[in-house]
């Protein structure tokens, strides 16, 4: 039977009159790698935050590994990057690394693991020296640092350029291969190139849990492309075959035809309501 790593069971959480999670019932299973995602102001930081016990929930039960997220042995066996972070500015990369690695029962290698996060030559810089990308891969790099059974990644690309977001891509998809891993991002992109499943957040309720193949599902049909007289024409239908058998029988004039299945930020459009 499969492990349930978290559990949230009709969660709540408000600040003042502001409802962040409204009867959250979602579970996270070993060995996953889910997104979370929604618009802003969804919900999605306040929930990553009541998983890691760095905030109470108002009402309903939360569980990690079966016990409490606010309990230090249970927080052993996790490893997160939140959404910002800040290292002291005199220490280097290495000790920083190290500072973090000693807090767990068994750590993974400190080497290895700068060296998969392509911080091995940065070694002995001081924080206070490493570029925005080069923070934001370390704070990715000591979330894993502890062989963590299951880490927590708030927005984890966030503010890095399309060739190391792609190539952190592989690390993360290869170190989920055998621990669970939630996390949020505005990429969608990113989500579907990661995620075994997806949740959606809106206004603090869980509007859609399944695969990335469902979510874009949600839309059927096809989308085409193609240009007519008038310029470039884009239609969503759910018979692709039967509209262009139309245009032909309708002898309407067109060009450099182009079918595809509706995109996963399509279809998360839709599910929000426009919003991102």
């Amino acid at each position: 039977m499969q492990e349930t790593v978290l559990t949230f069971v009709d969660v709540a959480k408000s600040y003042g009159d502001v409802r962040a999670l409204h009867s959250l019932s979602v579970a996270v299973q070993r060995d996953e790698i889910v997104a979370l995602l929604g618009p802003n102001g969804a919900g999605k930081t306040t929930a990553l935050e009541i998983a890691l016990g760095l905030r109470a929930a108002d009402g309903g039960r939360v569980r990690l590994f079966g016990g409490s997220p606010q309990s230090a042995a249970t927080r052993r066996r996790l490893g997160a990057t939140p959404q910002e972070t800040g290292f002291p500015d005199m220490l280097r990369v290495e000790e920083i690394a190290a500072f973090v690695a000693e807090h767990y029962p068994s750590h993974a290698p400190i080497g290895a693991t700068l060296e998969r996060f392509g911080l091995a030559e940065l070694a002995k810089r001081r924080a206070q020296t490493l570029s925005g990308g080069e923070s934001r891969r370390l704070a990715l790099a000591l979330a894993f640092i502890g062989d963590p059974e299951f880490v927590v990644l708030d927005e984890p690309t966030t503010g890095l350029d399309v060739e190391s977001r792609r190539r952190l891509w592989e690390v993360v998809r290869n170190l989920g291969s055998r621990r669970s891993i939630l996390f949020t991002t505005h990429y969608l992109e990113e989500a579907e190139a990661l995620a075994t499943r997806i949740l959606v957040l809106d206004r603090g309720q869980l509007l859609f849990d399944g695969a990335p193949r469902t979510l874009r599902g949600l839309i059927g049909g096809r989308r085409l492309s193609y240009v007519g007289a008038d310029g470039p024409v884009s239609v969503t239908t759910q018979d692709a075959d039967a509209y262009i058998r139309a245009m032909v029988n309708g002898a309407v004039v067109f060009s450099d035809l182009e079918i595809v299945r509706p995109s996963l930020e399509e279809a998360f459009l839709t599910l929000t309501g426009g919003s991102q």
